[in-house]
């Protein structure tokens, strides 16, 4: 009778937290954007959530808590409580190259964030000013070997995914390039129609409108295949790097600690979002790609990048300024 008494009990007493599962959202969805608004990162959020609000029942409201490249919006989401009500849209740099720069680090990707889902791949091309004589990545390259230490190239800021890809690059190819941080993608433009810098990096739909108006060029994308939209822009694969691919990826994610339940839906609502053909046609256009995989596939995204940033950083001595 006392093991009966006893096992009812604890079926009682597991019932509201089950039952608070099945219900949820309970109330509205805090999506927090981690960059200032008019960015990639704001535009792809405020398409996804009035569409998430809809398959969940719930207000989808937009927070922006911008800082640290990031970090700081990606942080509140990992340290929120674990119920699934709030939930960012970090990048590669918010979620695994910004906690492995920092020290201590504010949050363990692995440990403290549940991915949710990849919700688009943002290419980082190798950009260089319209006259420019760099024809091709390899003649950069040739020229950072003749001439060491003098061929610059900008980013949208120190420790930055687009900064990263630079030292990358630097380090496949066994050059040395003199990084030129600047306070945003906008900036890095902005010097490249200058000629400020021999060359530069940020976000795809920084750079597509001037390429395709020819004010600048890409010589070069870190995606597996050429891009449809850019059949006459080789990888850096192809141009001589070895099988090294980069991508500024953007993912939902959540508290470590969110039930498994509760992450079912929150990845069904994001990814039904992301697969809407309205939305794949608006981020296409961009010259961005939508993805709305799955959390699996997510997550083993994070541990690799987590790796394989680490040692960019270790092997380039980065430190964050």
């Amino acid at each position: 009778m006392l093991q009966r008494l006893s096992l009812a009990l604890a079926l009682f007493a597991a019932l509201p937290a089950a039952q608070a599962q099945e219900a949820f959202p309970t109330r509205p969805i805090r999506f927090v954007v981690p960059f200032a608004p008019g960015g990639s990162n704001d535009f792809v959020a405020r398409l996804m959530a009035p569409r998430m609000a809809a398959t969940l029942g719930q207000p989808v409201v937009i927070e922006t808590r911008s800082g640290a490249g990031g970090v700081t919006g990606v942080e509140l989401a990992a340290k929120a409580p674990a119920d699934g009500h709030t939930v960012a849209l970090g990048t590669t740099g918010a979620i695994v190259i910004g906690p492995s720069l920092m020290a201590p680090p504010p949050f363990n990707p692995q440990r403290d964030l549940a991915p949710i889902t990849l919700a688009m791949n943002v290419q980082v091309p190798v950009v260089v000013p319209a006259r420019s004589p760099f024809r091709s990545l390899g003649d950069l390259i040739a020229a950072a070997k003749a001439r060491p230490g003098t061929i610059t190239f900008g980013s949208s800021g120190a420790g930055s995914m687009p900064h990263l890809t630079g030292e990358l690059i630097a380090q496949m190819a066994g050059v040395r390039l003199v990084h030129v941080p600047y306070r945003g993608g906008g900036p890095v433009g902005t010097a490249l129609l200058a000629a400020e810098v021999d060359s530069g990096l940020s976000d795809m739909p920084v750079f597509l409108p001037h390429h395709r108006a020819g004010t600048l060029r890409i010589i070069a994308v870190g995606s597996p295949q050429r891009l449809p939209f850019l059949p006459e822009v080789p990888t850096l694969a192809e141009s001589g790097l070895g099988q090294i691919e980069t991508s500024n990826w953007h993912g939902l994610v959540t508290a470590g600690a969110v039930p498994e339940a509760v992450l079912v839906k929150l990845h069904a609502a994001a990814a039904a979002a992301l697969h809407e053909p309205e939305v794949v046609r608006v981020i296409t256009e961009q010259g961005m790609e939508p993805v709305g995989g799955s959390r699996a596939d997510f997550a083993a995204l994070i541990r690799a990048d987590t790796l394989k940033w680490a040692e960019v950083i270790r092997r380039g001595n980065i430190r964050p300024e």
